[in-house]
């Protein structure tokens, strides 16, 4: 084979190699950014090494900020798109509304306007759903849960219910302030993304 022909051929499966790589965009608050870990302990980090045993080629993006609402990460989330192009979004946002006790209609909206953003720049969106402990009252809990759901339905975008499936009710999983999950727990909460995720993967 001519030198050239050669070179030419390296360059070909370079070019296919980036082409095949993607970006997951970790769009969330503070039970994603790894609040109260280690660095390398939260479980987006422990996303990106399942993604490489796996043998996927997708690099995971952690853009979750501590104490994020859904009205800021859709101030944000412009920027970040035009910034890293992503394949996917995870968008996970919504706890600190509920927390101040935010309207889910107003909610729905944020997260609506989000997908959309994502969409219109060529990303597909998971959208992780949470949940209020009950002493927020039966009828606020429920329509705020409901919120991610009708918007998931309302959107066509896959839901992962609740991002702490399984060990919502186990005080040991939690830091001391009863909100943030654990190391321990990490692994829980990659789990229960990763059901939703891997089948927007494709192919390895």
């Amino acid at each position: 084979m001519p030198l050239r022909s050669i070179a030419t051929f390296f360059v070909m499966l370079l070019f296919m190699s980036a082409a095949q790589a993607a970006t997951i965009l970790v769009w969330g608050d503070s039970l994603s950014a790894g609040y109260g870990l280690k660095p390398g302990e939260a479980w987006p980090t422990l996303l990106q090494t399942r993604l490489e045993e796996k043998g996927f080629r997708h690099t995971v993006v952690n853009a979750s900020v501590s104490g994020e609402t859904s009205a800021g990460g859709r101030s944000r989330l412009p920027a970040a798109l035009e910034r890293h192009k992503p394949d996917i979004v995870i968008l996970e946002l919504g706890a600190n509304d509920g927390l101040r006790g935010l309207k889910p209609q107003l909610l729905a909206e944020n997260l609506e306007a989000m997908i959309a953003a994502s969409r219109e720049a060529g990303a597909r969106v998971l959208l992780i759903g949470m949940q209020m402990p009950p002493n927020y009252g039966p009828a606020y809990t429920r329509r705020f849960a409901q919120a991610f759901d009708e918007v998931a339905k309302a959107q066509q975008v896959p839901l992962v219910p609740f991002l702490m499936e399984g060990f919502a009710d186990q005080p040991e999983r939690f830091l001391a302030d009863g909100i943030h999950p654990t190391a321990d727990a990490q692994p829980l909460v990659l789990d229960t993304v990763w059901n939703g995720l891997e089948p927007m993967l494709g192919k390895r």
